[in-house]
């Protein structure tokens, strides 16, 4: 039956990664559960509070890019190659925009709702640490898509079967990471 080879080609394509992914996430769940992590939340009011929707923002920032470029791959209007396009251009720049607004935008929000219920915090302090982990975590997650996306595609497999484990992937492990650089940075400013 034409279903189930379609539906093998899939889990072979995607287990790998998914697998991957599995591992990743439990090392992230690691750096989340060290001393290091524990110290920075205690340290910083509100990184806790701002922790999951930064988390969650990667994935769906990053996913849009993952997906915006797999259809323009299947539909032939981006090209598998590193070089200049437009279209390429725009989604790229987009998702960075989107990635850093939607970063600051979170570390506002957690400020007024720290101030709403009178658990103090740093405007300033969190926005730094937000623009560091954003900015980090941009350069890192777009650079390693376009890499899995164009690379993947030339060897035969679909970007739209791997992208999102490794969007997750990404995200979690690398936002807790860039976070944790965040603090260190604006903690040695501030």
């Amino acid at each position: 039956m034409p279903g189930h080879d379609s539906a093998r080609e899939i889990y072979r394509q995607a287990l790998p990664v998914i697998l991957v992914s599995l591992c990743a996430g439990l090392f992230s769940g690691t750096l989340l559960g060290s001393e290091t992590m524990r110290a920075g939340i205690a340290e910083v009011p509100g990184l806790l509070l701002l922790l999951p929707a930064f988390l969650a923002t990667r994935g769906g920032v990053y996913g849009s890019l993952g997906a915006r470029l797999s259809t323009g791959l299947h539909q032939g209007v981006i090209e598998p190659r590193f070089h200049a396009d437009r279209r390429l251009t725009n989604a790229v720049v987009a998702s960075f925009v989107n990635g850093m607004t939607v970063s600051v935008f979170i570390a506002v929000v957690t400020y007024l709702w720290l101030a709403a219920f009178g658990s103090g915090g740093n405007l300033l302090e969190l926005v730094g640490i937000m623009v560091v982990a954003g900015f980090l975590s941009a350069v890192l997650m777009i650079s390693v898509l376009l890499a899995v996306i164009f690379v993947g595609y030339r060897r035969g497999l679909d970007p739209d079967n791997v992208i999102g484990p490794v969007v997750t992937t990404l995200g979690d492990v690398f936002g807790v990471l860039f976070l944790l650089v965040g603090i260190a940075v604006v903690g040695g400013v501030t």
